[in-house]
């Protein structure tokens, strides 16, 4: 269903399927999740396609993926096949967002509050 019909928002499906050469997901492992962290290290030159040379230029300061799949208004899934290619290339570098590990309370000062409220 095209946008003209009303059943189809954003690119076409056979669009999406030229933008990624035929690909619905990376080569390689999946290093990319929403959150993920592109920072372009490469100026983008004519020889790249269309999209390939927009992250380029939005990811001159770091976006997560989730930003550029909506700034691209393209599919996170698209979006992590073109970064797939630019990092393969060298021309992006991905950080995953660093979440610390939980830690639990010590159980000593858990008891303590508890006795604490139970005196109250």
């Amino acid at each position: 269903m095209t946008a003209e019909q009303g059943g189809w928002e954003g690119p076409e499906p056979d669009r999406l399927y030229v933008i990624t050469r035929g690909r619905s997901s990376p080569a390689g492992p999946g290093v990319f999740d929403l959150v993920t962290l592109i920072v372009s290290r490469a100026e983008p030159t004519p020889a790249h396609q269309p999209e390939h040379a927009a992250i380029l230029r939005l990811c001159r300061s770091p976006l997560s993926v989730a930003e550029v799949s909506a700034y691209l208004e393209l599919p996170a899934s698209v979006v992590t096949v073109l970064l797939a290619d630019l990092l393969d290339d060298g021309l992006i570098e991905a950080r995953t967002a660093a979440v610390p590990a939980a830690e639990l309370p010590d159980r000593a000062l858990l008891e303590a509050v508890i006795h604490g409220l139970q005196r109250l």
